[in-house]
């Protein structure tokens, strides 16, 4: 049985290859989205168990899917995905309801597999309440 269904938005071709297999090896069932216009059609299509979304995408950047889905509005957290850890990006994130925020150039998919399924974990326990 899947971990669960991730939906990974990432515009950088090599980095959504990396996501879908890294996620799939353990375990959770990916679909993916290259710009911001895709994610929102996913979601509409089936809302995912957690969204990896990055924040500089074409057409609609992760903020605008964010403003579409307001954290008290949707049931998915949502980890941020970008290169540069600007404290500005950071605060907009929380502010629109990332519940974390990863920079991928400081990080390792080990930490954001971490991330993912301590988030996935959070929201087994808060659904059965």
């Amino acid at each position: 049985m899947p971990n669960g269904n991730i939906l990974v938005a990432e515009d950088d071709s090599v980095l959504r290859e990396i996501y879908r297999k890294k996620f799939s090896i353990s375990g959770y069932t990916i679909r993916t989205a290259a710009n911001g216009e895709e994610a929102i059609a996913a979601i509409e299509e089936q809302a995912p168990d957690l969204l990896l979304l990055d924040i500089n995408m074409p057409i609609i950047d992760g903020f605008g899917v964010l403003e579409k889905y307001p954290k008290d509005q949707r049931s998915f957290p949502v980890i941020m995905l970008t290169n540069f850890a600007d404290e500005r990006n950071k605060a907009r994130g929380e502010e629109l309801g990332a519940n974390d925020y990863f920079i991928k150039s400081d990080m390792t998919m080990r930490k954001l597999l971490e991330m993912v399924e301590n988030l996935m974990q959070a929201k087994k326990y808060w659904a059965k309440g």
